[in-house]
């Protein structure tokens, strides 16, 4: 499977393709977008495995992430959507992970609200499962306030990565049918 494509009412949720290296690159070498996400900057080479592990997700559990592209000027915006990166952590096992990550330019602007939106809705759509997870740093506000408005929880407090983390838990519509 290929990441579908999915339009907003300002954004195109699409699947990476080998064009978005640059972009990616330059969000996850960014210090202000690392700062809850690892801590420091990534090397270019590690832009490059994400993308091809954002197209094995979907090859191989039909599900992943898609590039955040702004409908109106093309710019890639950032990326988001579902993984399972076997990190270890029980709460998140056999469970989609969502996460999300925009470029600094997209702060602010209810980017994140609009695409962490259509990414639940396509998975309340698509999947089996009665919940989804995510995991924030306790000092993301930002990203707090968009799990909070597409309805995660916080569930447990942890250490990651010697960080420490909040694992979210959020009901999906396969959970909320009878």
């Amino acid at each position: 499977m290929r990441a579908p494509r999915i339009e907003t009412e300002r954004l195109v949720l699409r699947a990476h393709a080998t064009d978005d290296f640059e972009d990616c690159a330059a969000l996850w070498g960014s210090a202000e977008v690392t700062r809850f996400i690892g801590g420091s900057p990534r090397p270019p080479q590690d832009a490059w495995f994400r993308i091809l592990r954002y197209a094995g997700h979907w090859t191989l559990l039909n599900y992943g992430f898609w590039a955040i592209i702004d409908k109106t000027s093309g710019k890639f915006l950032g990326e988001g959507g579902f993984s399972d990166f076997r990190r270890g952590i029980p709460a998140l096992d056999a469970v989609p992970e969502m996460g999300w990550a925009l470029m600094p330019s997209a702060w602010g602007k209810g980017i994140a609200k609009e695409a962490v939106a259509a990414f639940a809705a396509w998975g309340d759509a698509n999947f089996d499962v009665a919940e989804t997870v995510c995991i924030i740093s306790p000092d993301n506000q930002a990203s707090i306030r968009v799990a909070d408005y597409i309805g995660f929880s916080p569930v447990d407090d942890i250490i990651y990565d010697g960080e420490p983390t909040t694992i979210f838990k959020r009901y999906s519509g396969a959970g909320q049918r009878g």
